[in-house]
């Protein structure tokens, strides 16, 4: 069987995140979805998005890549929320039977607002 590869970041607090004032933390959360929807402007993201009633709660965000391991960590060190310490990368390749999943070109939120708006 042949299969395709992806790398895949998986978005989690760390334990030692720290503690903002809402505005910071609000403020910090638009630059990382900024930061992503830069990514996905440069072709590099397949599929990104939060994990909502996850069993383990850290666990925030994933995302499919079309880049190297090495490229993904380093895109993702230089994500605000990740300098920040609010978030912290965990990066793998995942591997999936030749063609078995098509990703189609779907925009992510650029600020708080238009993922608020659910457009």
């Amino acid at each position: 069987m042949r299969y395709d590869q992806h790398t895949v970041v998986l978005l989690a607090q760390p334990s030692d995140a720290p503690q903002l004032p809402p505005e910071a933390f609000d403020r910090l959360h638009a630059a990382h979805l900024a930061h992503q929807a830069g990514l996905v402007e440069q072709d590099l993201v397949l599929a990104a998005g939060p994990f909502v009633n996850a069993d383990d709660e850290r666990l925030r965000g994933f995302v499919v890549l079309s880049v190297h391991p090495d490229m993904a960590r380093e895109l993702f060190h230089n994500d605000p929320a990740v300098r920040a310490g609010l978030l912290e990368v965990r990066v793998m390749s995942w591997m999936v039977p030749e063609g078995i999943i098509r990703f189609e070109g779907v925009p992510v939120p650029r600020s708080m607002l238009e993922s608020a708006a659910g457009d």
